[in-house]
């Protein structure tokens, strides 16, 4: 079954949220990262801190970020629980608020959301954003600017923060429609078997293209392991390294995609051998990012004249993504 939870009912929401679902599958059940990346490299650092003229077109970027919750049950697919949550975020430079606070009528910053049919929930930031519900188009929506809203708190921000070059304003959460395991950018099955002195694992992991609009690069892909039974030696093919102190086992892969062997395909084993067995087989835990697009497809454009757009990002990674056997 997949998920039906909401995404919250405030704009201010994280998509690093817990996200709820049958029986709380996805809290406390976690191991965590010895280093956790909140925000995936080669974040846009903002439109260029450019000295902006009040007859200019100006600047301003965007960035989609998109977190993939999973939950995999043995090597059944149908037990497969999926989240998928995105927020969209505009970055204007420092000198923008000059030429709004020097102007009582900035032109209002109107933009298009595209490719919208996957969304399941959209949570525009109410204070800054407005929207026509009237709208009949199910793959697209427009949306504009309370200017006066936005002016101000980019004047709060620049007093928090003189010295930034640019600052960032979060513009709306949304929900995305997710179809089980097909919707999962790396599918994974994980079966223990474990006896008094051993204890052996193996992890299937598929890339799974379909779940993408477009097929993109998993990078930074670590599987993390809890084992415990007196763990005394370990042995694993690819090498997985082992923490004594935290009683895990970490298999660091630089990157999965169709271009990698088996189309990207593969398996983790590992051998213990333990003083204290048997183990109790626990959660894995996995994490990967990927630069360069969303799992939703969404994408935007400005409406009107006054302003352009200097950057687009699209990024997604995982939130909570776990394997049970």
């Amino acid at each position: 079954a997949e998920s039906t939870s909401s995404i919250g009912s405030s704009a201010s929401l994280s998509t690093t949220t817990t996200p709820t679902v049958d029986g709380d599958m996805f809290t406390g059940k976690l191991p965590s990262f010895e280093k956790r990346s909140e925000t995936p490299a080669g974040t846009s650092r903002g439109p260029s801190p450019i000295s902006l003229g009040s007859q200019d077109s100006l600047p301003v970027a965007t960035v989609f970020t998109e977190s993939v919750n999973a939950y995999f049950k043995g090597a059944d697919p149908s037990k497969c629980i999926v989240k998928i949550t995105g927020d969209m975020t505009m970055s204007f430079p420092s000198g923008i608020i000059k030429v709004f606070t020097s102007n009582p009528s900035p032109a209002v910053l109107s933009f298009r959301i595209r490719n919208t049919s996957k969304f399941e929930q959209i949570l525009p930031n109410a204070q800054l954003v407005y929207s026509d519900p009237s709208q009949c188009d199910s793959n697209t929506k427009d949306f504009w600017m309370n200017m006066q809203t936005l002016t101000a708190y980019l004047k709060k921000l620049a007093e928090q923060n003189p010295s930034s070059s640019y600052y960032n304003v979060d513009i709306m959460k949304y929900q995305v429609s997710s179809n089980g395991i097909q919707s999962t950018p790396l599918n994974l099955a994980t079966y223990w078997k474990c006896s008094l002195t051993t204890t052996d694992i193996r992890v299937d992991y598929k890339y799974n293209p379909e779940a993408m609009v477009a097929p993109s690069v998993l990078s930074n892909v670590q599987i993390l392991m809890p084992v415990d039974g007196g763990v005394t030696c370990m042995q694993s093919l690819p090498t997985a390294i082992w923490n004594p102190e935290q009683k895990k086992a970490l298999w660091k892969l630089p990157e999965i995609s169709e271009k990698s062997e088996n189309g990207g395909s593969g398996t983790l084993r590992a051998k213990f051998d333990v003083s204290e067995g048997p183990t109790k087989p626990s959660t894995l835990a996995v994490q990967f990012l990927s630069e360069g697009s969303t799992l939703s497809g969404a994408d935007v454009e400005l409406v009107g004249t006054g302003y352009r757009l200097s950057l687009k990002k699209k990024r997604f990674a995982t939130g909570r993504y776990m394997a049970d056997c």
